[in-house]
This record gives structure tokens, sequence and C-alpha cells, in this order.
């Protein structure tokens, strides 16, 4: 796929007929153009790779958002919050551009489907299976579109073929109505013959779609229906397709380029070494010291930090590090984070600031505090650069280790501190995806894939199925299936009361955490938690915001009302088709 991506972008200028521009300001396809399109089977495999090419878009630019950053595992920075994200500030309005850019962006996907579906059948020169297979591929695409449409607004119009810019005029069907039909989209790609269950890494077709990626969407749509046996049924047909954990290596090893085509990935973003074609996650999640100047622009909220437990399971408290740590001021306890044998002046800045120096350890601050992240999660040392941890980066033109050190002082020698680019202030910098030492060479060309959907998320799904309908039970063996793998302590293990669980809503509880362990940073945990209905609780708790690693804020977020739950029919969108309905509470 790869491969197929790479001639995509060399021929996309002059043999794919889809303007970027949107959904409904685009050329329409019209007898013509599909005429050409269409009248060799080279041509239309360049269509078909464009429909695929509209999923990376999430992933290869600094300027789109996060979802992730939605949710409560993660932070924008203080710089971008009000720019980017006041959807988590309390000021957005119906009119604000990213609810117009997702409307189009995911209807672009849509139309690019739809072109396949419609058209592809009357290629002379191709084969039957082939066709069909094509046509499921994009069915799938098509059903991914309107799934993540369906998760942010609850209920859109449902175009199954392309019209021109005038002719979209159909009002919203129900969120349930949308539901069934990406449903139905998702048991013709299923029933398709010549659509294989799984590709083998190595295959030059890796990264299409397979029936595989299909029973794991329909399985989460059944989640969100709350059909518990369906999606059971559908996440057991995933397990029967021959994927497995990752257990090679350890948890931070699956995100490597080695191994992002092993039987964990079920279905990935593409991404190839070329400018705005390589994942941008290096840049936004990277720092100063990552190859090629990254911007640090989302960091990990630090609650979320903080609800890493110890290997054993132990639930994680500063109190057994640092005893009278929470009854402390943030600011007064920002003196145990502080680097060994601060000068004159730097104490004077940090008692200036309200650090309480009578704590300060001269000789022994960095181990102190190092202590209490050492027995952590191993999760939690692959996702996160913790105080004084070290990250191997290649901004220098070199590979070297720097040291999270706070006050910064030098990346360069003799320090050799990590610049996080925010150097007044310490956040938890991202380590995951982020590139190491000279491995990328520049922060928009990282050619690793993103998942999207793989095998560790299936389990905790099932887990979740399987729980939701009284069978607690093998909810904690799926559970521990996943947590083995992570080198943690099992749900349950003889003896541990702190891991022990009895019923369907303590295993309920593990499971949603379990999934902000395994899967923060991948862009998944928004939908998740709007799912669940956890979302205004854990995003908006109270006191939570951009907090520094002791706590103590740079902003709040603050919660706008119920209107929050679903996003705004896009002002420009309700003007051009007025059958369109506002979602409650934004007009």
């Amino acid at each position: 796929m790869k491969r197929i991506i790479n001639i995509l972008f060399c021929t996309a200028a002059t043999a794919v007929l889809v303007s970027c521009n949107g959904f409904l300001d685009r050329s329409p396809y019209n007898e013509n153009s599909s005429a050409s399109m269409f009248s060799s089977a080279l041509l239309a495999e360049s269509v078909v790779s464009g429909a695929y090419s509209n999923i990376i878009y999430d992933y290869v630019s600094s300027g789109v958002l996060n979802f992730d950053a939605f949710s409560s595992v993660m932070d924008p920075n203080y710089t971008d919050i009000d720019l980017n994200y006041p959807f988590l500030r309390g000021t957005v309005l119906s009119g604000h551009g990213m609810f117009t850019t997702y409307w189009k962006r995911f209807y672009e996907g849509i139309n690019r489907a739809n072109d396949v579906i419609n058209n592809i059948g009357r290629v002379p020169d191709m084969e039957d299976g082939l066709k069909a297979q094509r046509i499921a591929e994009c069915r799938f695409l098509r059903a991914f579109h309107y799934y993540r449409l369906n998760c942010l607004w609850r209920g859109v119009p449902y175009y199954d073929k392309n019209l021109a810019p005038d002719e979209y005029t159909e009002p919203r069907k129900s969120e349930e109505e949308i539901w069934d039909l990406i449903i139905g989209d998702l048991d013709k790609c299923i029933e398709c013959e010549t659509l294989p269950t799984k590709y083998a890494s190595g295959s030059p077709d890796y990264g299409r779609v397979t029936k595989g990626a299909a029973y794991a969407l329909r399985g989460k749509v059944h989640l969100w229906k709350k059909e518990w046996k369906l999606a059971e049924e559908d996440f057991r047909a995933v397990m029967d397709c021959g994927y497995s954990l990752y257990t090679a290596g350890s948890y931070a090893d699956l995100f490597t380029l080695p191994n992002e085509h092993c039987d964990e990935m079920i279905f990935s973003a593409q991404m190839v070494e070329q400018d705005g074609h390589g994942n941008a996650f290096s840049r936004t999640y990277g720092n100063y010291c990552t190859t090629g100047y990254a911007y640090c622009s989302l960091v990990l909220n630090t609650q979320f930090v903080e609800s890493f437990e110890e290997v054993d399971g132990k639930p994680f408290d500063w109190d057994n590090y640092i005893p009278g740590y929470n009854s402390l001021d943030p600011k007064a306890r920002s003196a145990f984070f502080l680097r060994n044998n601060l000068t004159d002046a730097e104490k004077a800045s940090l008692s200036e600031y309200g650090a309480d120096l009578s704590l300060y350890d001269p000789a022994g601050n960095e181990a102190r505090i190092s202590a209490a992240y050492a027995k952590r999660d191993p999760r939690l040392a692959a996702i996160a650069i913790t105080p004084y941890s070290v990250y191997s980066g290649g901004a220098s033109g070199v590979a070297v280790n720097y040291t999270y050190r706070f006050p910064y002082r030098d990346w360069a020698t003799p320090y050799l501190d990590l610049n996080n680019w925010t150097t007044a202030y310490m956040f938890y910098p991202i380590r995951k995806f982020v590139s190491v030492g000279r491995d990328c060479l520049n922060v928009t060309y990282n050619p690793l894939d993103i998942p999207i959907i793989r095998f560790a998320d299936v389990l905790l799904c099932l887990a979740e199925a399987v729980n939701e309908q009284g069978n607690w039970q093998e909810a904690v063996t799926l559970v521990n299936m996943v947590r083995s793998r992570a080198g943690v302590a099992l749900l349950n293990a003889p003896g541990n009361t702190w891991l022990s669980v009895s019923d369907a809503d303590s295993v309920r509880d593990r499971i949603r955490m379990e999934k902000r362990w395994e899967l923060a940073c991948e862009g998944q945990l928004y939908a998740e938690e709007l799912r669940w209905g956890t979302w205004k609780d854990t995003k908006f708790a109270d006191g939570n915001g951009l907090l520094q690693v002791w706590g103590a804020p740079l902003y709040n977020y603050i919660w706008g009302g119920n209107a929050y739950y679903k996003w705004a029919i896009p002002r420009s969108e309700k003007e051009k088709n007025t059958n369109l309905t506002q979602n409650d509470f934004w007009d």
C-alpha cells in the first residue's frame, strides 16, 4: 500500500479529479470525468488510492486538530488552546472553522469512496473479482467517514452517490439511521469473497482494507448501539482473522518502524517519507531536541499521568514517596522537582515563584523525584518523558541523550537539558511516536504508520461487550492479556487486593482506564469518552487543565454547556442546505 501511495503522489495532479477544497465546494463528478477516470484499470486504481489518501489527513499536518487533545489524556499547549481548541475553554461558536473543516473533510472522503463504488464496475480491463474487492474497500472507507461524522454530530445527511453542488440538500438522518447504514456498508464489505481476511507483513497490498478491519469497525458501531452480543460476535471474528498482540518486545517497541506491520496492526494510516505525507506526530508531540525541531504543542495531562499505577497494581500516591506532598500548595511543592545544585540566581527566582525551598535537597532532589516514576506501569515511560528521564534527540546534527531537568539551563554541552520549547514551565512531553536520535531527519517526513485499529483495542472492546452482558470473569481474562503484554500485575492476581474486581461495575471502570493507558496519543479516546458518557466528568473535572507536573495550572478547562456533547452543524453548511437542522443549544 505504501508503494501504491507513492504512485498516487506522482500521478494525483493529473489523474485524480478530486478537489481538496471539501464537500460542497468542489467540482461535481460528471459523465465526462467518470468516463476518463474509469476508462482503464490504471486510472481507476489511482482514484481508489485517492480514496485511501483522505485517511491520512489527521496525521500529516501540524495544523490539524488532534482528537486526543479533546480527551482526558492530552492537553494543548498554552499557546494553542484559545486558537485551535476554544471548545475546551467554553468560547466556541457554531461558526468556528473546526466544525466546517471536519464536516467537509469527512464528506470529501465519502465522495471519493462513492466515486469508486458507483463507477469502477465499468472499467473495461479490470477483473470482476478485483472490482468487487475495490468496491468493498471503499464501502469500508465510506463507513469509516460516516462513523466519524456520527460520533461527533449524532445524525447527518447521508449520500451514497455524488451530486452537483446545489443538489446536496438532504436533511439529517437520525443517529440510529446512520449507524444502521454504516452497518449495511460493512455487511457488504465482509460478504465480498475477494476481500482478504488479513494481509501478511511484506505484502505489497499491506495497508488496504481487510475483513478484519471491517469486523472491528462494525463491532465498534454495535458498541455505540449497545448491541453487546453483536459486538462480541464481531470482535471474536477479528480474533479468528489471525491478528494477535505484539509480544516479541516491549509495549514501546510496538510503535517503531520495524514493527509497524506486525500482527497487532489491523488498520493503519500509511505514512511515507515525503513532506506532507509522513506523520506529523514527531512535530506536534516532539520537543526542540527532536531532529527537525519539533513544537511540543501537545503534552500529556498531568492528572492522566498520575493515574498510572505501580507495576504491582498499587494506586500511585505522591504521599507514598514524599509524605505531605498532597497537602502542599502546588507552587510550594514545585521544590521537589528542581534539579540538584541550584545556583543562587535560580533559588531566588524559584522562591519568588512560590517554591518552598526548605523542602529542597540540593544533592538528592533529582533521585528523590525520579523514584516516583521508577516502579510505575512501563507504558508510562513509553508514552511520557518524565522528570529526569533521558530522551535521545538529534536536532544538533548527531544523536544526543538529553535529560529533562528544571529549571532549564541549556541543551548544549555541558548541561544537555531537554528543551521542550516552553522551558519556563515543566509539563509532561510526549515520547510515543516521537522519532529517536537521527532516525527521522525531518519531523514532517516521519514514515512511521499510525494505527487506527489495533488488536489490543479489539481485546478491550471485546472485554467491554462481554462485561456488559454480565460475563465479567471473561472480561477480566481479556483485560489481563493486554496487561500481561504491558508488564504489569494482572487483575485478580492471588493475594493482590489492589487489583481485585468482583462484578461488572468494577470491571467496567478497569476497562476504561486500561483503554486510556493503552491507547493514549493514538487519537481514539475522545470518541470513546463520548460514547461512555464520561467526557464531561473526566476532561472538565474540577481543577483539570494544562497543569505543570506539580499541579499548578496555566489554564483550566471550562464546560460550555450541554451543547458540547454534540458538534455544531457548520453555519456555512446550513446556509447552503436549508434542510439541515442544528443540534440543540447551538443557535
